[in-house]
């Protein structure tokens, strides 16, 4: 029997007994001294009776505002068991096995408190209730030989050796072989015990009795041949001990020697085969035993060995190395994972897997996994819907990692309600389809803020939709689940798509022909919004009648031609960016070859510089009628460096040195409007949380720093920054954000004053900005409510009087009015206008304006491009 500790007062040392029997014999002139020391002794004690009250209050307060602190517990526990302080002690031990496993050490303490805080034997089956608790915790040698000492002591009728009393003390031995009896290390030590136990009553029973007492010398060598063909460590120690039994039973065999002359040949064989067995672990047993190792490796170590015990086949040793890890690791998730995993796989249904079960996710709560597998399991096993609802409960009660792994819990109830609804002929304990409509209605509203807009999501709806459809039988149900997810989900191709495939698919055309006419002309990611124009032209033509196809196409035709032309505005705006890369790409060598040539522009006046180049431009297109378009990049350049040159000069001039204006990364950088006055930085980085990338966010204020509704961002490439102009026109605070590609070079391009054409003057009030960073092309976005940014003309660009109007329009749709360009009316009365102030009045003028007809007609786009390329330059 193991030693029991006390929790109560403590018992006076070797000293203090030495003291208090020596103390009539001192002297009398050293009692003074002695109540002086006593006084002290007394003091100190009562020092650390007030810190240790102070430390115990303070662990209660937090146990009290964060119940799940496992240190704390542990150390009130010790706190508890030093005071002696028996109730609060009962009270904290109970509370933390409600909420942790214990580790066996902890049931070991507090088993032998109890057994010697109660004595007697109505104390017995409480502290035995003990044991088993804690034996479902962990595998652990050490609390089974506990177990057994304590039983062998305490309860009365296997202490009087009856034969209730020694039927149940063999049925206990033959649960601790069962669970331990394979462990290598330790093993040995519940073999040990049995055979000493059997020893005991083969004393017990009379000489006369020789039938009684062979049988049971024959249990004796039965229990030594199975503990020696089990791998076990001392095994040769063992065979000893055996060897000398044998003699006493009056066998003839060398009881000094190891080998096994003398003994029964089936005996001999499987002693040799546990020897090699015992051979080939000893290796893995040598390295899960270093305790100067960390963790990581230790944990290593044991599934090197867990590898080589599954490749020889025995499930039993498998299961008890996988046991012994567990008690060294027993907060490790991937080694709950592969246990369970070997279970199910191995064992199956059984009660087994289940236990093990509850056991891995009372350890691994955070672990989503380990919980859906624990429902499947209980499933497999048949468990009552008590149980079921009961552990599905517990798991919204952790704290997973992530959203979908909750999502995945739901459905893993929702499918084990679904299949046992289907298989049922009838209502099972007053089950019907309610509950799946409940925990459904649960995961919605619980992560529809944290899902919204995700394909998981979306499944979910769509299993919703089809159960309430099939199995609960009502449509509208079904319709009112699609809906929803609408609300929240709207922007979502695939929702709608998921909407009209089920009313299709239930023969409901006219339902989904008024869906499509609900979502065609809605904005979707990517080229969502053509693809849902298409798929409604051929839905009319698989399902609907000429009428209907007509009409169909009638919808889809402008809206197609809107998105088309909005695309080519896109485009429009990044088609800079190959000249952009070429820059990079060429270096600082291409850089400086070009800068003499723009010095020798600068050194002439903007008058000078123009009349030269006109002559070039004649003298060229003379030649060579094939390079107008180089005429036209001359003219371009020139103007713009002319306007350039002005407002730098004037700045000078005033301020006797150049101002440079801030120039932010135009490649990635996103320009905001419409934005909320009440929004912030923080605001903006949320909204673009599911873009990523984000560097640097200016929300721009006029000159009281009140803000303006505009915001610069910056991105750390291009990817992040197409993703969140992705994002144009979804809410933040109530507003439609209006985003697009920021263009600084177009801002900086400005025309010279008093020579704008006609939609730079109906658009100057929205042409303000914060330093001159505000992007032009985007003002007139947010002014006129469009869908996107506005494409800019080459000629806008260079800025002189050519307008792409009337016959000279390139890519304008004649029905669609393009958003952010002046009204028919409008630009008929002042094409007009411009035509009359057009009449050439000189041949210089004359062939000025023949060189931009011919330019706007063949090169647009051509103009475009290499205008760019010399702003970039020039800048």
């Amino acid at each position: 029997m193991v030693e029991t500790e006390t929790i109560v007062d403590p018992q006076p040392s070797k000293e203090e007994e030495a003291a208090n029997g020596n103390e009539e014999q001192m002297p009398d002139v050293q009692k003074p001294s002695d109540d002086s020391d006593s006084d002290s002794d007394s003091d100190s004690d009562s020092e650390d009776e007030t810190q240790a009250k102070a430390q115990t209050e303070a662990l209660e307060l937090e146990l009290y505002n964060n119940p799940s602190n496992y240190d704390a517990y542990v150390q009130y526990i010790k706190l508890l068991r030093k005071q002696g302080d028996i109730d609060k002690l009962r009270q904290a031990r109970e509370a933390m096995s409600a909420l942790f496993p214990l580790s066996p050490e902890m049931w070991r303490e507090w088993a032998k408190d109890e057994t010697t805080m109660c004595s007697g034997e109505d104390a017995f089956p409480a502290v035995e209730k003990l044991y088993e608790r804690g034996l479902s915790d962990y595998m652990s040698v050490a609390l089974w030989c506990d177990y057994l000492n304590f039983v062998q002591e305490y309860d009365a009728s296997v202490r009087e050796c009856s034969a209730l009393g020694i039927s149940k003390a063999r049925d206990l031995f033959e649960r601790a072989i069962t669970a331990a009896g394979l462990h290598v290390a330790e093993g040995g030590n519940i073999w040990e015990l049995y055979r000493e136990f059997e020893q005991a009553i083969f004393l017990t029973i009379e000489e006369t009795d020789s039938e009684a007492r062979e049988k049971q010398i024959q249990r004796i060598r039965n229990l030594f041949h199975r503990q020696l063909s089990v791998p076990l460590v001392d095994m040769t120690s063992t065979l000893l001990t055996y060897k000398a039994w044998e003699a006493d039973q009056g066998a003839t065999v060398d009881v000094n020697s190891s080998n096994c002359d003398g003994l029964p040949s089936h005996f001999v064989s499987a002693y040799h085969k546990a020897l090699g067995m015992l051979n080939a672990r000893a290796d893995f047993e040598e390295k899960i035993s270093k305790k100067d190792v960390d963790n990581a490796e230790r944990l290593q170590e044991f599934m090197t060995y867990l590898k080589f015990e599954q490749s020889s086949g025995d499930p039993a040793r498998v299961n008890i190395l996988y046991e012994r890890a567990i008690t060294e690791f027993p907060i490790s998730s991937d080694l709950w994972l592969d246990y369970t995993r070997y279970l199910d796989k191995t064992f199956k249904a059984s009660k087994i897997v289940r236990d093990v079960y509850n056991r891995a996710t009372r350890n691994c709560p955070w672990v989503g996994d380990l919980w859906v597998c624990y429902l499947l399991c209980l499933e497999r096993c048949h468990s009552s819907e008590e149980e079921l609802s009961s552990v599905f409960e517990k798991s919204l009660q952790c704290t997973f990692s992530s959203f979908d792994e909750y999502l995945n819990v739901f459905l893993t109830r929702v499918d084990e309600l679904r299949r046992r609804i289907s298989a049922s002929t009838q209502v099972e304990d007053g089950m019907d389809y309610a509950v799946i409509r409940d925990i459904f209605q649960r995961a919605s509203d619980y992560l529809s803020p944290h899902l919204k807009n995700t394909d998981s999501f979306l499944r979910m709806h769509s299993y919703w939709a089809r159960l309430e459809s099939k199995l609960g039988k009502n449509m509208i149900a079904a319709r009112g689940v699609w809906e929803s997810l609408l609300k929240i989900s709207g922007s979502m191709l695939e929702a709608w798509q998921g909407y009209i495939a089920m009313e299709i698919e239930m023969g409901h055309i006219n339902e989904a022909r008024s869906l499509y006419k609900r979502c065609y002309s809605k904005r979707f990611a990517g080229t969502g919004s053509e693809e849902i124009c298409h798929l409604w032209v051929r839905f009319e033509r698989e399902y609907g009648s000429l009428e209907d196809f007509d009409l169909a196409v009638q919808k889809v035709t402008p809206r197609l031609q809107e998105l088309q032309l909005f695309k080519l505005q896109q485009q429009n705006q990044t088609v800079s960016a190959p000249t952009d890369e070429r820059e990079n790409l060429v270096g600082k060598n291409v850089k400086e070859k070009r800068k003499p040539v723009l010095s020798s522009l600068d050194k002439q006046s903007p008058a000078k510089r123009r009349k030269d180049l006109d002559q070039q431009n004649n003298k060229a297109y003379g030649n060579d009628k094939g390079k107008g378009r180089h005429l036209a990049e001359a003219n371009e350049i020139a103007q713009v460096h002319d306007s350039k040159e002005d407002s730098t000069s004037t700045k000078e001039t005033k301020n006797h040195s150049p101002i440079k204006p801030v120039i932010y990364n135009d490649q990635c950088t996103a320009f905001i409007s419409n934005l909320s006055l009440q929004a912030t930085e923080k605001d903006l980085r949320s909204f673009f949380s599911d873009v990523g990338g984000v560097v640097a966010i200016r929300i721009l204020t006029d000159k009281d720093k009140r803000p303006r509704g505009l915001a610069y961002v910056d991105f750390s490439d291009d990817a992040h920054l197409a993703a969140a102009v992705e994002k144009n026109k979804q809410s933040l605070l109530g507003k439609r954000l209006s985003i697009a590609r920021s263009d600084p070079q177009r801002g900086r391009g400005k025309k010279p004053a008093g020579r704008s054409t006609k939609f730079d003057r109906g658009t100057a009030d929205n042409r303000r900005s914060n330093a001159g960073e505000l992007e032009s092309q985007v003002s007139v976005e947010t002014s006129k409510g469009g869908r996107g940014p506005q494409p800019h003309s080459a000629s806008q660009e260079r800025g002189d009087d050519v307008q792409l109007i009337g016959k000279n329009t390139f890519a304008m749709p004649r029905n669609v009015r393009a958003l952010g360009f002046p009204s028919r009316n409008k630009a008929q009365s002042e094409e007009a206008k411009e035509v009359e102030d057009e009449n050439p009045k000189s041949n210089d003028e004359f062939r000025k304006m023949f060189l931009k007809i011919f330019v706007s007609e063949r090169r647009v786009f051509f103009i475009f491009k290499h205008v760019n390329s010399a702003l970039h330059v020039i800048c």
